[in-house]
């Protein structure tokens, strides 16, 4: 039985799809980590959702091509992101999907443990789309991260390394650890040139999503929890591999 991209992308009686805690702290904490290493002309955004991520990265690049599977989520993104004209759009699947061009950079943002066939499509990105000079940047939802931990000593999660069934509603097909994560990125024939984490959290993103609500939560905190998470990557939110050919 085929996949239903549009619903997995939608919210499910078990969990949302994506919070405000990913938007307005991860996405920034993450280009910060990002960008050390980013290049110049193209890049190639793997999954674009609704083009949260997109839109942060479309000034930095002369032109961005986003692949997403989801119609419905593919013509959000095309509405938020109207007034760049440096975007090209393509629905496909990443197994199926014919681009002409090489890429400096490739964006694999929470996608990876979406995919299926995760060993080929990491192959098909080396083989076909990373410029000989390009970067992959690979981001997961970290099994190991504090808030998670927590789910599990409560009950709420059979193991680190599960996969919920609500994470399934959406399409989850594994849960990373930065080891599993690198293991898997070396069978496709990658070579990984930095690894790390992305904020440290102790909280479950709902949880996030009230407190950035109140004053509670500070820009000072943030940066905290940021280079905390410098130091402790396995347990930050998310963990990611910078690759090369």
């Amino acid at each position: 039985m085929g996949r239903d991209y549009n619903r997995e992308s939608k919210d499910n009686e078990g969990r949302k799809y994506a919070y405000q805690f990913d938007f307005d702290v991860m996405h920034p904490y993450m280009l910060q980590s990002f960008e050390p290493f980013l290049k110049q002309k193209k890049a190639l955004e793997l999954g674009c959702f609704q083009g949260a991520f997109t839109e942060r990265i479309a000034g930095r690049f002369e032109e961005i091509t986003c692949v997403e599977a989801s119609k419905e989520a593919l013509e959000a993104a095309k509405k938020r992101l109207v007034k760049y004209q440096n975007i090209k759009y393509v629905e496909s699947l990443f197994e199926n999907a014919e681009l002409e061009d090489t890429y400096e950079n490739i964006f694999l943002i929470h996608v990876l443990e979406h995919i299926d066939d995760r060993t080929g499509v990491l192959k098909k990105i080396r083989d076909e789309w990373l410029d000989d000079d390009g970067t992959l940047f690979v981001a997961c939802p970290n099994a190991n991260a504090p808030s998670r931990q927590i789910a599990v000593k409560m009950g709420l999660i059979e193991s680190n390394v599960s996969v919920t069934e609500a994470e399934k509603k959406h399409g989850h097909r594994v849960t990373y650890t930065l080891d599993t994560l690198e293991t898997e990125i070396k069978r496709a024939g990658l070579r990984i040139t930095h690894k790390s984490g992305v904020f440290f959290k102790a909280f479950a993103n709902f949880q996030w999503d009230r407190l950035l609500e109140t004053d509670i939560i500070s820009k000072e905190y943030l940066d905290g929890c940021y280079s905390l998470g410098q130091q402790y990557p396995d347990l930050c939110s998310s963990i990611y591999c910078i690759c090369r050919k």
